[in-house]
């Protein structure tokens, strides 16, 4: 009885050990399922190179409002913020003491012009004696010529030449003392004259400051807030009473690496460059164009940047000045080039590459190398053709020459050129 626990227990380990001495099975076939993903068609199309930057917008013109004459503020003819047209009437002031020396002036210059007209009738009256003396000088000297010729034959007597030989020398003085009559009512015609212009000048003056009691808008802009109520004295070129900008058309100003100032450069010798804005928070659909109108004559020193301006039309005022705006200035086409979408390219220790989706389903790794960025997309100058296929999502279940199950392809779409850089 005693035995059989033994017995039994050996006969268990004889069971495993005849267990464990079995061949193993063979082992199963397995095979890595197709890995899902996404993918987008590479398309060719026309696109631009270009230069993004961040820009401010500023108005095209500023003007500060400032009193030509000092004098009393009796109206004010504008509201803050409104837009204005060149020569809207914006202050008035007192213009009575300026109208008092209009007067005057016109009144001294009817004086100058009455002595005017006395000077010149004084240099009418030798003027007038200096031709009948010439005309007697002249007929004297032709009778005087006449018998001197004859005096030596004879055919006169000496008492007839002595008589027009007289008669001539005192033609001759008289005409000197007419010009020297004339000579002397001259100069004060002429003083007569000066006096007039100056009395003339003296009106223009006194007319205008009685225009510049009426103060006009210089431009068409907006108005700023008014500076100067009614009641206030002003002096002339002192207190500025508002601003007015013109924000239709407006700037925007940017600035350019050094690097890129040769590129700006040989494009601008080709034609105007355009240039596309959009403010920061605005989307695509919201960017207006403009063009490049200002290139700075000098690279700034300290950032080693170069200023530009691109003028553009801001009839419902989108840019607002001192506003920051993303700027795009489009240098050249760039012809058929191959896009994909950005999420497209991936990052390895050997360098950026992209998934190709072959015609077997099979993936196919492409070393690439991109241009820049075009909204969604990004151009692929080398590694991949229009029309191939190109993973977009899924890339870390992928393995190259593995098998891909591809859950959408998209078309490509047409890239936004005006898209800014993120």
């Amino acid at each position: 009885m005693n035995d059989r626990p033994s017995h039994l227990v050996l006969a268990v380990l004889a069971a495993a050990l005849a267990a464990c001495a079995k061949p193993a099975a063979a082992p199963l076939n397995f095979e890595r399922p197709p890995a899902p993903v996404e993918a987008a068609v590479a398309s060719g199309r026309d696109v631009a190179v270009y230069i993004d930057a961040i820009g401010r917008a500023v108005a095209k013109e500023t003007v500060w409002v400032k009193a030509q004459v000092e004098g009393r503020v009796e109206e004010t003819r504008f509201e803050d913020g409104a837009d204005l047209k060149k020569g809207d009437v914006l202050y008035v002031l007192d213009a009575r003491p300026f109208e008092a020396r209009l007067a005057a002036a016109e009144a001294s210059l009817l004086r100058a012009r009455a002595s005017l007209a006395r000077a010149k009738t004084a240099v009418l009256r030798p003027a007038a004696t200096l031709l009948r003396a010439k005309a007697a000088r002249d007929l004297a000297r032709a009778e005087f010529v006449r018998v001197e010729g004859l005096v030596e034959t004879k055919a006169v007597s000496k008492a007839d030449y002595d008589t027009k030989k007289s008669t001539f020398d005192m033609m001759e003085a008289e005409v000197g003392q007419a010009e020297a009559d004339v000579e002397q009512a001259e100069p004060e015609a002429a003083a007569a004259e000066a006096d007039v212009k100056k009395a003339e000048a003296d009106v223009a003056m006194a007319r205008l400051d009685v225009e510049y009691c009426t103060i006009r808008s210089p431009i068409d802009g907006r108005a700023g807030h008014r500076l100067v109520d009614a009641g206030n004295v002003v002096s002339s070129m002192a207190t500025p009473l508002v601003m007015i900008e013109r924000i239709d058309p407006v700037y925007v100003d940017f600035t350019v690496p050094e690097n890129d100032v040769t590129a700006v450069q040989r494009n601008m010798a080709k034609g105007v460059l355009r240039v596309e804005a959009r403010l920061p928070d605005a989307t695509a659909d919201e960017t207006r164009s403009g063009a490049l109108t200002f290139l700075d004559n000098n690279i700034a020193e300290g950032s080693g940047t170069l200023a530009l301006r691109a003028t553009l039309t801001n009839t419902d005022h989108h840019f607002w000045p001192g506003r920051f705006v993303r700027v795009r200035l489009i240098l050249e086409p760039l012809p058929a080039a191959v896009l994909v979408p950005a999420g497209a390219p991936q990052l390895s220790g050997k360098g950026t590459f992209v998934y190709i989706v072959k015609d077997d389903d099979t993936a196919e790794m492409r070393f690439v190398t991109l241009g820049q960025r075009q909204g969604e997309f990004v151009v692929v100058t080398s590694g991949v053709k229009a029309g191939e296929r190109v993973v977009v999502v899924g890339q870390l279940a992928v393995t190259p020459g593995g098998k891909v199950r591809v859950e959408e392809t998209a078309p490509m779409a047409a890239a936004p050129a005006a898209e800014a850089k993120k």
